[in-house]
């Protein structure tokens, strides 16, 4: 029998199902279920059975679209619907709209998830702090919202199992009337989602809590209770969202932004023009079009009000900007399996301390600020949260400002709602607002419940601007997404197998893209190694290999910023990795994209920008400049001295030709393999997963102009191609204080040094060779 069949069995075939009970009969074959529809005569003997699969978990069979055909669409296809912004919500509506039958179109100015989307705290939670607020002020509407956000909770840990997972949270408890409060709180929370609940909460004794959290401060803890939620890859989530309402026969396009609304001759309820439409530019080319629709919604997010205001230029604001920054720290301050929370810091605001992609995020904050394109973290944000972090860690742990890989600020849109009278409150869930044009908003909510929030947005579409859907109900619940038909936990065991990747790469692309890994393996390079056979690293320290740029490109990635923040998380957890990288992913993109030596720059340039602003890049290094000469008199001469190794011409500075000869001369010595290794080691910081060549790459004659300009970089805090030996004792003083953990021209000068001194010894003529004397 095929799978995905119907099937008819005869009386005579009836032996074969000897005491079945007349119902249904549910059984997974492979991606599918398949549901059993089996009559008998009543006497216990089988008439006939009929099979039908779930359709929800067959894979569409649409091959995706290039960028270009579906340009090709927005400029000559009519659509039922078009939905501005390509964030968790737009995409969420996507996917719903064209699900339904609607012909459907999405555009997005930037990129996929390129605002908030990917800015999150990387949590699929119904809201702890949401539910202890509707059990003391008795607030109904905040227990839906929570009920509602459980059940979406399930629902994505269903439909993209590659991309989220359930996650244990920790909550310490310092003092012993808390145990019993926060037990009863956390249970309430399981007894809300029911059924969908993830898994039990439990109770940990003080010893039980520490061997899972030896980081937790030690002398105060009485337990701790730890409950479950789920934690996804987000942006990874997003655009898996958008590729999966392609896959479904949608029109999506990014760096296509609406210039204006386009008005109609029918006038709605008020006499206002209805909108048929936007105006819109391909940001990268330059090229205007007409995009006409019988309805438009905006999900545009902290941009809300600036497409209301194209529908009726008097129209009031609704958003009120909120800044959350997270910080990225090592993998070691956190367990692997295990995350943490804070109800009290002392701004009153929840502190999360989360594992994510073997590294540990840190947040969030909640600040009000301006609407921007490139929101960027401030150094008081990183501080507020490092000094919170330290108050529930064990004072052994030096919590330094040095070890922040990356820093991001999202923009959280909280909303008024227009359809009430008072719009001086902020909503606390989310709106969905029609406006006398036909505009509709979705603002508000969170990553969770987008999938509740689309399916209210469509439905209001559909009411407000007279649809026709073949389906007039939300076909999304249980819908699987791009990448989850045929995935399984142990899929990455075949990776390894039929390809030769590595494991840790093969389980990489397991959970970044389900199923479709293979067609991404299929991509890579061979190493030209032993093992493993393909899959070149873009970075010694991650997994990420040259395969996935070409596929970002076939995931609709168009710039550098594109990969290195959203196809792949690399600026995420860790801004100085993502630099290092760079030069490598833009020649991978400029082979696949076409383009030339002047357009290859100019996309350096902005990625540089990108990692310096809006991921932290520039406030680290601002930060340690103002940090005093703290070094002892024994220091600043040892510091000295290695310095004159390197200029050794005594012109009082070192430039990228001193760096370059340093580097010739230490990488000349005879070292053995292992020498080579501990070298690697000492240098990168955690070099568990380089190899020997990707040493000798980069230190030897292969070295690069861009690798030698990156580690002056360092230290040239005044910009001019040349670091003086202040800069040099300043960035000492940054990493004794932990402003900094440690840098590469550092360890290059005790290289230097040691290589000096190594000559000096050998031009020395042996006393023993000598005889004692004359």
């Amino acid at each position: 029998m095929k799978r995905g069949c119907i099937c008819k069995i005869t009386p005579n075939m009836a032996t074969r199902f000897t005491k079945v009970i007349a119902g249904g009969l549910s059984l997974g074959v492979g991606a599918y279920v398949t549901t059993w529809v089996i009559s008998n005569d009543g006497k216990g003997n089988v008439v006939s059975a009929e099979a039908a699969v779930d359709k929800k978990r067959v894979r569409p069979t649409r091959h995706l679209p290039t960028r270009a055909e579906q340009l090709q669409s927005l400029k000559k296809d009519s659509f039922d619907i078009l939905i501005v912004g390509g964030g968790a919500t737009g995409s969420g509506c996507a996917l719903d709209a064209v699900t339904r039958g609607l012909k459907t179109a999405l555009v997005e100015a930037d990129d996929f998830a390129s605002g908030t989307s990917s800015r999150s705290t990387k949590l699929i939670h119904g809201g702890v702090r949401y539910l202890q607020t509707a059990i003391l002020r008795l607030d109904f509407e905040q227990y839906r919202m929570v009920k509602e956000a459980l059940s979406e909770r399930s629902n994505l840990l269903t439909v993209a199992p590659h991309l989220a997972h359930p996650l244990p949270i920790m909550l310490p408890v310092y003092t012993w009337w808390q145990i019993p409060y926060f037990w009863f709180g956390i249970k309430v929370y399981d007894l809300v989602a029911g059924s969908k609940c993830v898994k039990s909460s439990y109770y940990l004794s003080k010893k039980n809590a520490l061997e899972l959290f030896p980081m937790l401060k030690k002398d105060e803890l009485c337990g701790a209770i730890v409950y479950y939620d789920g934690q996804h890859n987000d942006s990874r989530m997003n655009i898996t969202l958008a590729l999966s309402a392609t896959r479904h026969g949608a029109t999506v396009a990014n760096h296509v932004e609406v210039t204006s609304l386009i008005k109609g001759k029918e006038l709605g309820p008020n006499g206002q023009p209805k909108i048929v439409g936007a105006h819109v530019k391909d940001r990268l080319s330059g090229e205007e079009w007409d995009v006409r629709a019988k309805c438009v919604v905006n999900a545009t997010g902290p941009f809300t009000d600036s497409l209301r205001q194209m529908d009726d230029p008097s129209v009031k604001t609704i958003c009120s900007p909120s800044a959350g920054v997270h910080i990225v720290l090592p993998g070691y301050y956190s367990p692997d399996q295990m995350g943490l929370l804070d109800p009290a810091t002392s701004d009153g605001r929840v502190i999360f301390f989360l594992p994510w992609e073997k590294q540990t995020i840190a947040g969030t904050t909640d600040s009000p600020c301006d609407v921007t394109h490139h929101p960027a973290p401030t150094e008081d944000d990183i501080l507020f949260i490092l000094d919170e972090i330290k108050h529930y860690l064990n004072p052994d742990i030096e919590v330094r400002r040095g070890d922040v890989l990356s820093a991001w600020s999202g923009i959280r849109p909280l909303v008024s709602d227009p359809n009430k009278a008072d719009t001086q409150s902020l909503a606390r869930n989310h709106i969905v607002h029609a406006s006398p044009g036909g505009l509709i908003t979705i603002a508000g909510g969170k990553w969770t419940t987008y999938r509740s929030m689309a399916s209210e947005t469509i439905d209001a579409a559909i009411k407000a601007c007279n649809l026709n859907p073949v389906h007039k109900e939300s076909q999304t619940e249980g819908l699987f997404l791009e990448g989850a038909h045929n995935w399984s936990p142990t899929m990455y065991i075949r990776l390894v197998q039929d390809f030769g990747l590595e494991c840790e790469v093969a389980q990489h692309l397991s959970t970044s893209y389900g199923d479709r890994a293979f067609a991404v393996a299929k991509l890579a390079a061979l190493t030209g190694k032993r093992w493993p056979i393909i899959g070149k690293k873009l970075h010694p320290e991650f997994p990420y290999i040259d395969a996935e740029v070409r596929y970002a490109v076939k995931e609709y990635a168009c710039t550098a910023v594109d990969v290195i923040a959203r196809r792949l998380r690399l600026a995420f957890l860790n801004v100085q990795a993502a630099q290092e990288a760079l030069p490598g992913i833009i020649d991978i993109l400029a082979e696949e994209l076409k383009w030339s030596e002047k357009e290859k720059k100019l996309q350096h340039e902005k990625a540089i920008h990108f990692l310096n602003t809006e991921m932290g890049h520039n406030v680290n290094r601002a930060s340690q400049d103002r940090i005093p000469i703290n070094l002892t008199k024994e220091e600043v001469q040892t510091y000295r001295k290695r310095f004159q190794a390197i200029d050794q011409e005594r012109k009082g500075y070192v430039s990228i030709n001193d760096i370059r000869r340093s580097m010739e001369a230490v990488t000349k010595e005879p070292l053995s393999d292992d020498d080579l290794l501990v070298e690697l080691h000492q240098f990168f910081g955690d070099p568990s997963q380089v190899q020997l060549e990707d040493y000798l790459q980069r230190f030897g004659e292969k070295v690069t102009g861009e690798q030698l300009h990156e580690i002056l970089r360092e230290l040239d805090t005044n910009m001019n191609g040349q670091v003086e030996l202040d800069e040099y004792l300043q960035m000492m003083s940054a990493i004794k204080s932990g402003h900094l953990s440690h840098s590469r021209f550092a360890r290059m000068a005790e290289m230097e040094e040691e290589h000096v001194e190594k000559e000096r010894l050998r031009g020395k003529i042996s006393v023993e060779r000598s005889g004692g004397g004359l």
